[in-house]
């Protein structure tokens, strides 16, 4: 498996699984694109880190739930490294409330990264990618929230649910363009997002025992998986939601 001579753009990928995946692909040879949302550069310690291990990587600012801004950055990409050939919609952000009393607000915010941003994302890309007549891959990280319920996070899994359907329609219209669409699913990851939980022992009891592997998985099992899904070896595969979760869907109930 080689990504050799890829360029591949990781959006939120300045920490956690995106800063993985980023370290990963770059490992197996792109030149990766370490998108970050509006900090003040928080993605050149990761690109640091690409080349302080010879791998090749820029930083480019983007709010990806914005057209202009995701414009912008394709734009900056295809200047700089001349292509896309791979895009990993990863940007997310979770926030959690009873239904009832979940704002207007919330929702439209979690679902304006959550999914409208991967739309945004995989229409620029993509049209890069048939302008060029190149075949190209786009990875969405999804969650297996994209099928379990998750009670305080209706945003949240609204978005996934989405995103499945998502995938499975911009594969087939994309596919005549030698374009795959692959969601990824993971389950409990121990990432920032669930530091929460990683504190604490009691939640962290329960949680491993949701899990038939008996463990959260990491980041870097995600990516992992991600750099096989961009690779050439991954080429059959489109339209489909690879789950990642040591089990946990075959036998959680709500978490």
């Amino acid at each position: 498996m080689s990504l050799e001579g890829k360029v591949a753009v990781i959006t939120g990928a300045a920490s956690g699984i995106g800063k993985a995946i980023a370290l990963e692909m770059a490992r197996q040879g792109a030149a990766v694109v370490v998108n970050y949302h509006s900090d003040k550069d928080p993605g050149q310690p990761v690109v640091d880190e690409i080349t302080g291990k010879g791998g090749k990587g820029i930083a480019l600012q983007a709010d990806v739930s914005k057209s202009d801004e995701v414009n912008r950055l394709v734009q900056q990409v295809v200047e700089q490294l001349g292509k896309i050939d791979v895009l990993v919609n990863n940007a997310g952000i979770e926030q959690s409330s009873p239904f009832l009393e979940k704002t207007e607000q919330e929702w439209d915010q979690v679902l304006a990264v959550d999914l409208k941003g991967p739309f945004l994302c995989a229409q620029a890309a993509a049209r890069d990618m048939v302008r060029r007549k190149a075949p190209g891959t786009i990875i969405n990280i999804s969650s297996v929230h994209e099928e379990i319920a998750f009670p305080g996070y209706a945003s949240y899994c609204a978005a996934k649910g989405g995103l499945r359907m998502l995938c499975r329609d911009m594969a087939l219209e994309l596919a005549p363009h030698k374009i795959n669409v692959v969601n990824i699913a993971p389950g409990a990851i121990a990432t920032p997002i669930n530091k929460e939980t990683l504190q604490d022992p009691e939640k962290m009891d329960a949680l491993n025992k949701e899990i038939p592997l008996g463990r959260v998985g990491q980041p870097e099992e995600v990516a992992k998986l991600a750099a096989y899904l961009a690779s050439d070896d991954a080429a059959y595969i489109t339209g489909t939601t690879v789950v990642i979760d040591g089990g946990l869907m075959r036998q959680t109930g709500s978490l």
